[in-house]
């Protein structure tokens, strides 16, 4: 499973992107994300906010609750705002 991190997700966490095996736990992204921040202080605090941040797997924006299967691409991210 591919995890990319964005903007200041990437500065928080101090990488752009991390390769994790599948942990059938992950039974949605908020499993993911829970085991993500007890990784270190900057995923925790990259994470800590849910609200604040945008998810996608495989490329479609999805919902926190949003089911995993083996081989996801999940990408986290701010909202991206246009003017």
């Amino acid at each position: 499973m591919n995890i990319r991190y964005f903007a200041w997700l990437r500065e928080h966490t101090g990488v752009s992107s991390e390769t994790l095996t599948y942990d059938p736990r992950w039974t949605s992204v908020a499993d993911l994300v829970a085991d993500l921040k007890t990784k270190s202080d900057g995923h925790a605090k990259a994470l800590a906010d849910m609200t604040l941040v945008r998810i996608a797997i495989n490329y479609d924006y999805v919902d926190i609750d949003h089911k995993l299967s083996d081989g996801d691409e999940v990408a986290f991210f701010p909202p991206v705002t246009g003017g």
